[in-house]
């Protein structure tokens, strides 16, 4: 979205939109009516951009749970797997613990 000037002769509002892949520049006009759509698209901009950060936010909270989660999965199984060797338990091939026999 932009106020143009081409050659030298007053400003006029433009939008750009994708219309099948490819970038297409949309005239909007001069005047009062322009300048109220570019304050509306000027509006819509910062609504969306502060939807982006919200969900940025959250996106980054989420990580970091599942971060601590993982972190805590890795402690409990590092306890089971102490437990289980110290009561005489092995792994056998395909992850199964197994007793030994005394």
């Amino acid at each position: 979205m932009a106020w143009e000037t081409r050659r030298g002769q007053g400003r006029y509002y433009t939008r750009s939109k994708r219309v099948n892949g490819r970038v297409i520049r949309e005239y909007i006009g001069t005047g009062c009516a322009a300048e109220m759509i570019a304050a509306l698209d000027a509006e819509s901009r910062r609504e969306c951009d502060k939807r982006r950060t919200a969900r940025n936010a959250s996106r980054a909270e989420l990580e970091r749970s599942a971060a601590l989660m993982d972190r805590s999965w890795k402690g409990i199984l590092g306890i089971t797997r102490a437990v289980l060797v110290g009561n005489g338990y092995y792994r056998h091939h395909r992850g199964e613990w197994r007793k030994r026999r005394v």
